[in-house]
């Protein structure tokens, strides 16, 4: 077997992958040679080849070769396989006379924001979480930088998204880059003076390449001089005039847990109040207060907030005489938070008379920080970055001391913040928690949290074609279902060509069958306290 070179580097996308380590260093190594091509055979719907595809493309074309990719699945017409073959035979007798460069230009020349860029520099960030990402935003511009999270989002965002990205890529990174291009093309901004930012967990899900797709998206856009600053905690990329210091991540905690309080107390109070739009004005005058908080607040002054935020809200008088189902969102990070991405779901739930409750971001990161000691004992990793990020976990869980008192203080029935160590416990008796990539095993552990805590309908979101999802979401409804009977439990795939009537009567389906199930709880608690009353007259009687 023939030894590769070496890759030219840096290359686009984050290099994570040894099979793909190796077909780009194939692909290298055919660019060089005049006698050789590259055909790539590949399964349809192969999450990573999103990724790896456009890059293997980049470096064959940089030595004017052409690649050849053939999709296989159980479709038995080979009419489009033997056009492709006949393109590359065609392609090949054209060069015969054409000598190949000696060198393929494919290597990616980044360019930094750096320390001068932040003074003027404005940082476009794109929508995930409306709730959170507003909080973010001030955040980040009182930490000296000038930020904008883009808001809105249209048809136009996903078309633009499709023009620029590989369209077997998810869907939140064809919305994330569509948002991105699309502020560009606007005129709205000074290109010249605009950066971009993403964030990297450094996982093996395709998040973690998204700055890849936006790179090559800018470039061919006409937008290559635009940096890109990866938000990251693990040293993947830096950048002189992007720093993530102590006091940064101090308001970022902040807004992070601000944004989890808002979310439950606004999404229980809206699903019962009495006066319409009550909580929805409480909640807008709560996030011009926390904005303020978060750019100057002591510790003491923070926690107070908190008191504070769920003492408002305990004020808003709710309609005790109905009770409606508890519905649960999980699923895809972005998908889950994003209303253009999922489709207004909550609003969908809302209207069809569901008590919606979504997840805290804060148990993502939580999360993030978990999988490193479980990788110690899995894999043998770093004992001293486990240890590290154990400590971590503890130290959010004091600081969500107060946030977490102050829901327990409040008489509604809110949902406490999760406990990270327990549902990692619980998930295991599910599936192992070395199912790490993209949401891993939180997205399970959110499941059996939620139907322990009487959340028993669950809307598992997705985008289409999501592997890990597959797994960790549709992959395990099965299981849930056999140990906890009560679970009702409906996958919807979201994607820019997926029906949104599909997509909508999945989840009028669930209700309809959340509904019955609560009058039929109902009719089982009236007879049961029936059985009581009864029990009770024959022991006076007695």
């Amino acid at each position: 077997m023939h030894t590769f070179g070496k890759l030219k580097r840096p290359i686009r996308v984050v290099d994570q992958w040894t099979f793909h380590s190796r077909l780009y260093r194939a692909a290298d190594f055919v660019g060089k040679q005049k006698n050789l091509e590259l055909v790539q055979l590949n399964s349809f719907g192969c999450g990573v080849d999103a990724v790896t595809t456009d890059q293997a493309e980049e470096i064959l074309s940089s030595y004017n070769k052409m690649y050849t990719l053939i999709k296989i699945d159980e479709i038995n017409n080979l009419g489009a396989i033997k056009i492709r073959i006949r393109s590359l035979l065609a392609s090949m007798n054209n060069r015969c006379n054409i000598e190949n460069p000696d060198n393929g230009e494919y290597e990616i020349h980044k360019n930094k924001f750096t320390k001068e860029m932040r003074r003027d520099y404005t940082i476009l960030v794109p929508q995930m979480a409306p709730i959170h990402f507003e909080l973010f935003e001030e955040a980040l511009n009182s930490s000296g930088y000038k930020v904008e999270v883009l808001k809105d989002c249209s048809m136009n965002t996903v078309e633009t998204g499709l023009k620029y990205v590989n369209n077997d890529a998810c869907y939140p990174s064809i919305l994330v880059t569509g948002q991105l291009i699309e502020a560009l093309q606007s005129g709205k901004y000074d290109v010249n003076k605009t950066a971009l930012i993403i964030s990297q967990t450094g996982g093996g899900c395709r998040a973690t390449n998204y700055i890849g797709f936006i790179r090559k998206a800018l470039k061919d856009a006409g937008f290559e001089n635009v940096p890109v600053i990866s938000f990251n905690f693990n040293g993947i990329e830096k950048n002189s005039g992007f720093k993530i210091t102590i006091p940064l991540i101090k308001k970022l905690a902040k807004a992070l847990i601000y944004g989890d309080l808002l979310q439950t107390v606004l999404y229980k109070n809206r699903a019962y109040e009495i006066t319409k739009g009550e909580s929805n004005n409480l909640y807008n005058k709560w996030i011009k207060k926390c904005k303020k908080l978060i750019n100057k607040s002591t510790i003491k002054q923070f926690n107070e907030s908190l008191y504070e935020i769920v003492n408002d809200f305990e004020k808003i008088k709710l309609d005790k005489s109905i009770k409606k189902p508890k519905v649960g969102i999980i699923g895809e990070i972005l998908i889950k938070y994003h209303p253009y991405g999922n489709n207004y779901v909550v609003d969908l739930l809302e209207k069809e008379g569901a008590e919606v409750f979504v997840p805290e971001l804060m148990g993502f990161v939580k999360y993030i920080l978990k999988n490193a000691t479980i990788r110690n004992k899995l894999l043998k990793t770093s004992k001293i970055q486990a240890d590290i990020f154990n400590f971590a976990i503890n130290f959010i869980d004091v600081v969500e001391k107060d946030y977490t008192k102050a829901l327990a203080n409040s008489k509604k029935g809110y949902l406490k913040p999760c406990n990270i160590n327990k549902l990692e416990k619980e998930v295991r008796q599910i599936l192992s928690t070395g199912n790490q990539t993209g949401e891993g095993w939180l997205l399970t552990a959110e499941m059996i949290e939620f139907i322990k805590e009487g959340v028993s309908n669950i809307v598992c979101l997705q985008p289409f074609a999501c592997l890990p999802n597959h797994v960790v979401g549709k992959g395990v409804i099965k299981t849930i279902r056999t140990k906890y009977i009560n679970a009702n439990i409906t996958a919807v795939d979201y994607d820019p060509g997926a029906s949104s009537t599909n997509q909508t009567n999945r989840i009028k389906l669930l209700m309809t069958v959340a509904k019955d199930n609560l009058k039929a709880e109902q009719k089982r608690m009236v007879i049961l306290n029936k059985k009581n009353e009864m029990h009770d007259l024959e022991k006076l009687i007695v």
